[in-house]
């Protein structure tokens, strides 16, 4: 894992069409503005592992019936 310290209005890019942008720090809380190309998924990672959780959980239907 890399880990960088970045300020308030500073940002990384990540494969050259990747950008997160530190848009505010406020007590233990920090804003991100990502900016990707809309092919590239973005997703808060508790949101993502729900929706997987829920699939998991879900009857499997194959479509042959």
């Amino acid at each position: 894992m890399l880990v960088l310290a970045r300020k308030t209005g500073q940002s990384i890019v990540i494969n050259d069409n990747v950008e997160i942008l530190v848009i505010e720090i406020r007590g233990d809380q920090v804003r991100l503005g990502i900016d990707a190309p809309r092919d590239i998924p973005v997703h808060r990672k508790e949101l993502l592992e729900q929706i997987e959780a829920e699939n998991a959980r879900a009857p499997f239907d194959d479509g042959n019936e």
